[in-house]
């Protein structure tokens, strides 16, 4: 008898079995967290010492799914704490223009041939087409206008 079941547990030399995450737990085991985000653009990639909010990209999801669903989007983006105005890292002032949330669904891939001339490409089958959203806040200065991530809105000093 082991903490209340009665089976035997296989060494890895002799029986080679791995029993898997919660074996030895009352609740079923947990969904696994995927923490790399590979569509990311090289200007959204954040090192390890970034200091990133933990989940940040589950928070985003969340943001897209119920700014959708908005009947008040204004009153929304004050609930989520995004800036109307703000003040840029480079002193710049910044005013919130739109939101956009856009569909995105990758269907095929390339492969580079030796040498990079040439590639081939690939159609994805069903199984492995992906789709995600991608969110972006655009903030105008008067002379341009600056699209910014999730993140980096959260990072923005209210103006």
């Amino acid at each position: 008898m082991h903490r209340g079941h009665d089976h035997h547990h296989h060494d890895f030399g002799g029986g080679g079995v791995l029993f898997g995450p919660g074996h030895n737990h009352a609740g079923a085991p947990q969904r696994v967290v995927q923490w790399q985000r590979p569509h990311l653009d090289a200007a959204q990639d954040h090192g390890a010492d970034d200091h990133v909010e933990p989940d940040l990209d589950l928070v985003e999801t969340a943001f897209v799914e119920g700014f959708a669903g908005a009947a008040d989007p204004t009153s929304f983006l004050r609930l989520a704490q995004v800036p109307f105005e703000a003040t840029a890292q480079d002193g710049a002032r910044l005013a919130l223009l739109r939101v956009e949330v856009d569909a995105v669904t990758d269907v095929g891939s390339v492969m580079p041939h030796l040498g990079g001339e040439t590639f081939r490409y690939d159609p994805l089958p069903a199984k492995m087409v992906t789709r995600r959203r991608r969110l972006r806040f655009i903030y105008g200065d008067g002379r341009a206008a600056y699209a910014l991530g999730f993140a980096e809105v959260r990072g923005l000093k209210a103006g």
